[in-house]
């Protein structure tokens, strides 16, 4: 694919990852005590923290997963797993974390939607598959996506309504599950064909 077309990949794919949608009935509740400016501050701390993260693991991941011993299909298998349940999250309206914190900036990023397992999974994978430069780029282009809505969250869900958020979240839940299924099959698929000189002759002999 050309640069322009994995730009546009690699946004829309870390933008259904960080799920703003999802993020704004979340915000809306914890901050509905705070004034503007206390908002402003809460939606700009969230961004910072997850652009930090994000970051870090977009330049270091692969380097980490070399230290470990890890190889990019195996991560990519658990990527995989790790996305379906946070789609499971989404869909289900369930939350398999513990979330106690009153600070809204660190609830948010606590939870499997602005940053988490997710996010730090696909930008590994996305560097594998577009490079550093084009990852780098659509996550600043997602997280400032995000960031607009989160600032505005209050006039988002007056204007359009919790419900429509709730349905966007929901279908934004099962694309990320159909590119969770993608990556396991991928990861499966590549490690299969990189072992099957061992496989082969090891299935040959336990069955002839």
């Amino acid at each position: 694919m050309s640069d322009m077309e994995a730009l546009l990949y690699a946004v829309g794919l870390l933008f259904f990852i960080f799920d703003p949608f999802a993020s704004l009935p979340i915000f809306i509740s914890l901050t509905k005590n705070s004034d503007d400016k206390e908002k402003m501050r809460s939606a700009n701390r969230a961004i910072i923290v997850a652009a930090i993260l994000f970051i870090i693991f977009t330049l270091l991941g692969t380097n980490l997963l070399a230290v470990f011993g890890i190889s990019i299909d195996a991560f990519r298998i658990a990527g995989g797993l790790v996305l379906i349940l946070m789609a499971t999250e989404i869909i289900f309206g369930f939350s398999l974390s513990r979330q106690g914190a009153t600070d809204v900036a660190w609830v948010i990023v606590a939870t499997p939607i602005l940053t988490g397992p997710g996010v730090i999974a696909t930008s590994i994978l996305l560097v594998n598959v577009v490079g550093i430069p084009i990852t780098l780029i659509a996550g600043v282009i997602a997280l400032a996506i995000t960031w607009a809505m989160l600032r505005n969250s209050v006039l988002i869900v007056r204007k359009v309504g919790p419900n429509v958020i709730e349905i966007f979240s929901k279908i934004i839940g099962l694309l990320i599950a159909a590119m969770a299924i993608e990556y396991i099959l991928s990861g499966v698929f590549n490690w299969l064909q990189l072992h099957q000189a061992i496989l082969l002759p090891s299935l040959a002999h336990v069955f002839l």
